[in-house]
């Protein structure tokens, strides 16, 4: 590749630190990480030289882990997987797999120079005798297709080729400030390929959202928020503290949608000036979102209400948890969008939390906390976030509180495992999909019945977690029906069974009033 070196007025200028400018974008959780891992070598079931191969590294996984260090539990992560999947592992491609792209600003105001920078999250052991150079682009977001590889988007912008890049990006970053006056709102890669020389060794990209005067729609907001009823002020800056939030690397862009986010808290905002409360007496598919004050953080959860609600009468609940990666939408959006037209059917309400963030586990039930501060802290928020939600569902619409129920997915139904006996008077049933829990604690919940379904060939949670369940569930005598899918994998088990689901829970109420107002 024949770098072109460009003067300080070229539309991409370079420096070789800026120390202070820049912080780390949220990269993919650990967790989701190394469930990806686990799910393919369940499904690959390596044998001989390629076993020998995952067992060294699984051997590796645990010091790692054990020793807390993040930046080689993603080296050998990226290893297992390449070798799981037929790929060659050779310095070239640990080079690659250190590489990041990482920004202060992953959502920006297109009208300021957008600055970021190339850095790696571990030492490769690479021979690099050269300084590499780089080439840097903005492409479309690639389109995903249901079974089939994404494929690079259009380039939108060629910022250029570079050299300079240091050999070693941990101690000395690779500066990017790009000109993106003249590109139009929305989401797109910001995509780095370097080079030793004339070939390419290794890659990076980065998610980020552009939009033209983002600064101004911000401080808008703001203001208006401090006008509105306290109730209403977290709708109208979800997106700010949001977007505050991915450009603190705490969390993911996925999480957030700036289009349209921005425009629900405009028109949030709008209506207040009229005088209006835009949620009064709405129905459908609803977005809605709240201060949790111990995480100082506003969260988004979404809800389903029947055309049929008028508050006239008391309707049952759902409490719907999403599985690891997930958010609030997943059983919106996913699973064939299955829940949604079978809660206005047979008229329930549902509820949808985020859990605090896609990895949060749901708390840790009746066990020992975690020893790690950090995650006993997101496991304690993501508990909270549930029952918050839940409260707030129950402030905002007539329950009938002899009908609330709590499903979820993988770690959905590990944490309805875990938040159920821990307040085992408010679920009238519970249903859990691809899921596990301890067995000890079901005494606790033995009065709610339940209805478990898994795969029998399920690579990510397996089948045994709820076979162990189960089997202590007919020890107990207690009432619960068991679906287990012949060659069922981890989620296509889901949508075929949730109209099962409500029917178990149309045929299940509570006796008992329940005394738990979380």
């Amino acid at each position: 590749m024949k770098a072109r070196i460009f003067v300080a007025s070229a539309v991409l200028s370079l420096c070789a630190l800026m120390p202070a400018a820049v912080s780390a974008q949220a990269l993919t959780s650990l967790a989701s990480v190394r469930v990806g891992y686990t799910s393919r070598k369940n499904t690959v079931k390596p044998q001989g030289e390629l076993k020998a191969q995952i067992d060294a590294i699984d051997a590796q996984i645990a010091e790692a882990a054990r020793l807390g260090k993040s930046g080689e539990l993603r080296r050998l992560f990226a290893k297992g997987i390449a070798l799981l999947n037929g790929r060659v592992w050779d310095a070239a491609a640990e080079y690659s797999a250190s590489l990041v792209v990482r920004t202060a600003t992953v959502v920006a105001d297109s009208g300021k120079p957008y600055v970021a920078r190339i850095e790696q999250i571990y030492t490769p052991s690479i021979d690099l005798s050269r300084a590499l150079t780089a080439t840097v682009v903005l492409r479309q977001r690639p389109t995903i297709v249901q079974g089939q590889a994404p494929r690079p988007g259009e380039i939108v912008k060629h910022f250029g080729d570079f050299s300079g890049v240091a050999r070693d990006l941990r101690e000395s970053p690779f500066a990017i400030e790009a000109d993106v006056h003249d590109v139009a709102d929305g989401a797109y890669v910001l995509a780095v390929d370097i080079a030793d020389g004339r070939e390419a060794i290794g890659a990076a990209t980065l998610t980020i959202a552009l939009r033209k005067g983002l600064d101004a729609v911000v401080a808008r907001l703001e203001a208006e928020a401090t006008r509105a009823p306290e109730a209403l002020r977290a709708e109208i800056l979800f997106p700010v503290d949001r977007m505050n939030n991915v450009n603190r690397g705490r969390i993911e862009l996925r999480t957030f949608d700036p289009d349209r986010d921005l425009a629900s808290a405009e028109a949030v905002a709008t209506a207040v000036k009229a005088g209006k409360d835009p949620f009064a007496g709405r129905t459908g598919d609803i977005r809605r979102h709240y201060t949790l004050d111990a995480a100082k953080e506003i969260l988004p959860y979404r809800t389903y209400v029947p055309t049929s609600y008028t508050g006239t009468k008391a309707y049952p609940l759902i409490i719907a948890l999403h599985g690891l990666g997930g958010t609030e939408d997943a059983f919106f959006d996913n699973y064939e969008k299955t829940l949604p037209p079978l809660a206005e059917s047979h008229g329930y309400i549902v509820a949808s939390p985020l859990g605090y963030r896609v990895d949060g586990s749901y708390g840790w039930g009746l066990g020992t906390a975690p020893a790690d501060p950090n995650t006993k802290r997101m496991q304690d928020f993501s508990e909270q976030d549930v029952m918050q939600v839940l409260a707030r569902v129950r402030q905002l619409y007539k329950i009938d509180e002899s009908r609330i129920y709590l499903m979820g997915h993988s770690m959905g139904a590990i944490g309805a495992w875990k938040l159920a006996p821990k307040f085992p008077d408010i679920w009238a049933a519970i249903g859990l999909f691809s899921g596990s829990g301890a067995a000890s604690t079901l005494e606790r919940i033995r009065t709610v019945p339940e209805i478990i379904v898994h795969g029998d060939a399920d690579p990510t949670v397996n089948v045994a977690g709820s076979r162990t369940m189960v089997a202590k569930l007919k020890e107990m005598g207690a009432e619960f029906k068991y679906i287990e899918v012949p060659g069922g994998l981890h989620s296509d088990v889901v949508a075929p069974n949730i109209a099962a689901v409500i029917d178990f829970f149309d045929a299940h109420k509570k006796t008992v009033k329940s005394t738990s107002q979380q």
